[in-house]
């Protein structure tokens, strides 16, 4: 098993958001502006790879009947740790996310990859499959964190980037303005992943050419 491929597979070719659809509750509440999104981002990041790094070693000691609720237990555990860690060092950003941080128990994506990934493979493999899925998550977060924020407020990061004289789409910091960004960035992502593979299979298919005449 290529980690390459594994890393790769959750940034890109199956992200959580862009592809597969998962785990949009708490990302469109929550990128109202780009540190939201980032943290939020690295909160799961930090969940996903804990709980693939930590049930991929329990996997053969966990009975097969109760394996779901074990992962629920497993992820709740961590996702308390970083609730607790933001509301000690990070209180501003806490609060700002609210609810949404022990909504990540429920997050489709963490508990799809502990019963498809983690639960099935050893412990390597588990954390680069956890990093790459929970950085494809963190970059639809942070993107569309950016484009809502610049939009709808004219700053990133907090940082004012246009003039005094710029007026603000304000509905780009409410909810149909995620819903429509998201639908925009989704288009031009998959459109752009299609394209890669199609120009890879057409390397592939050369190479396999060239072996054959050689």
């Amino acid at each position: 098993m290529k980690l390459s491929k594994v890393f790769f597979n959750g940034l890109i070719k199956e992200n959580t958001i862009f592809v597969q659809v998962i785990g949009m509750c708490a990302l469109l509440a929550v990128t109202t502006s780009a540190i939201n999104g980032l943290a939020m981002g690295i909160a799961v990041i930090a969940v996903t790879v804990g709980s693939n790094l930590v049930i991929s070693i329990l996997r053969k000691v966990i009975p097969d009947k109760i394996r779901i609720p074990a992962f629920i237990v497993v992820i709740a555990t961590f996702v308390t740790v970083v609730e607790m860690f933001m509301k000690a060092y990070t209180p501003d950003l806490y609060k700002a996310l609210g609810i949404f941080i022990p909504l990540i128990v429920v997050n489709c994506m963490i508990l799809g990859r502990a019963e498809a990934f983690a639960s099935k493979n050893g412990v390597i493999p588990s954390i680069v499959d956890g990093l790459g899925m929970g950085l494809g998550y963190t970059l639809a977060a942070v993107l569309l964190g950016i484009i809502r924020e610049l939009i709808g407020a004219g700053s990133i990061f907090g940082f004012q980037i246009f003039g005094a004289g710029f007026e603000p789409a304000l509905i780009f910091i409410m909810p149909p303005g995620a819903f429509i960004i998201l639908g925009i960035l989704m288009g031009l992502f998959n459109h752009l992943r299609r394209k890669q593979e199609k120009a890879g299979e057409k390397e592939e298919v050369l190479d396999e050419y060239i072996y054959n005449i050689d």
